[in-house]
């Protein structure tokens, strides 16, 4: 059984989600975040540097176990162990991974911002705010007309992309929600909630 330690965060959602979608066994741990948070001493031998989500699977490779970190890597590793979400038409895989790319170099990194300025910083500054949000607005216009052209990000298939895109959309419902048009970004939200993947996922106390 694979180990997962994580929270409620979009990277952490991302691996609870995939391992979902895959239909892996896994024990979930619940690390604590923020200011003041002590993590286990057993966690930071995993990863020194505190962050979630990280795995720990007993049957990695070549029957050794593996510890991985980093939500990207821990989708990509996962896809490869099953042999799904992640195309393997060379094309269709590179369009898979750029979308990957896409949600965790820029969308997720656009969102984490928001919580920083919002609730982070000690001084609150309501145009850098408004200025940050606008910009993740952006990049959701950018996927949203992506997904007037196909159904998933990747094209006709859910893969990776989705799964590491759709938990950073779920986090900012409400901005996405007051935001003009977004109907394709909408439409694609409302279908992933719907698999049973995504339900069970999100109902992780971790």
């Amino acid at each position: 059984m694979i180990e997962l330690y994580t929270a409620t965060t979009a990277n952490g959602r991302r691996a609870t989600l995939m391992l979902e979608e895959c239909g892996l066994a896994y024990a979930p741990h619940k690390i604590e975040l923020g200011a003041g948070a002590k993590k286990p001493a057993d966690f930071l031998k995993l990863n020194p540097q505190g962050t979630i989500p990280v795995i720990v699977d007993p049957e990695g490779p070549g029957s050794k176990p593996l510890v991985l970190k980093q939500s990207a890597a821990i989708l990509l590793y996962l896809a490869e162990k099953t042999g799904r979400f992640l195309p393997a038409e060379p094309a269709s895989r590179a369009t898979a991974l750029q979308w990957l790319m896409y949600a965790v170099t820029d969308a997720g990194p656009a969102s984490g911002a928001i919580f920083l300025s919002s609730a982070v910083f000690p001084e609150k500054v309501a145009s850098v705010t408004s200025f940050l949000e606008s910009r993740f607005v952006g990049l959701c216009r950018v996927a949203d007309a992506r997904l007037a052209e196909a159904p998933y990000l990747a094209g006709g298939e859910y893969s990776v992309a989705d799964v590491a895109f759709y938990p950073i959309i779920a986090g900012r419902q409400a901005l996405i929600d007051k935001a003009d048009g977004l109907a394709n970004l909408k439409r694609w939200a409302a279908a992933l909630a719907l698999r049973p993947a995504v339900e069970r996922a999100l109902k992780v106390a971790a």
